[in-house]
């Protein structure tokens, strides 16, 4: 029975982690790329946090986003994240729709991955920051 499932692979899309500045103020920021030429719909981001800090398991809120559509070659901002996290594992659960079809993706972020050593240019935003495709 499983075999019959086809499951689509997902491809042109990433989550990036960026450092931005607001009113002087460095804040982080995860955003949604679609590197695609065509539009994704009905898209669903389900964000948590989970692992061990301070010798304590800690699992953070789960928060869902919606977007109804997110435009070819363009990316959209998730949410702002704590640095205060990023000794967690970071997970986004990226859900969306190309012509009728449902594809799905998880995107971690390990812990202590957010860091300016791990950054890359995120060629869409033209930002630096640690991204996972």
């Amino acid at each position: 029975m499983k075999k019959d499932i086809h499951v689509p692979k997902v491809e042109g899309i990433g989550v990036a982690i960026i450092k931005d500045t607001e009113e002087g103020d460095e804040i982080w920021n995860v955003y949604l790329i679609n590197y695609k030429e065509e539009p994704i719909n009905n898209v669903l981001i389900s964000s948590k946090g989970y692992g061990t800090l301070n010798q304590k398991k800690v699992n953070t809120s789960t928060l869902r986003h919606f977007f109804d559509v997110i435009k070819g070659q363009s990316y959209q901002l998730i949410e702002p994240i704590s640095e205060d996290v990023f000794g967690l594992s970071n997970e986004y659960f990226v859900t969306f729709y190309i012509d009728n079809i449902i594809y799905d993706k998880k995107f971690v972020f390990v812990p202590d991955t957010i860091k300016d050593d791990h950054f890359t240019k995120v060629r869409i935003i033209q930002k630096d920051g640690v991204l996972i495709k």
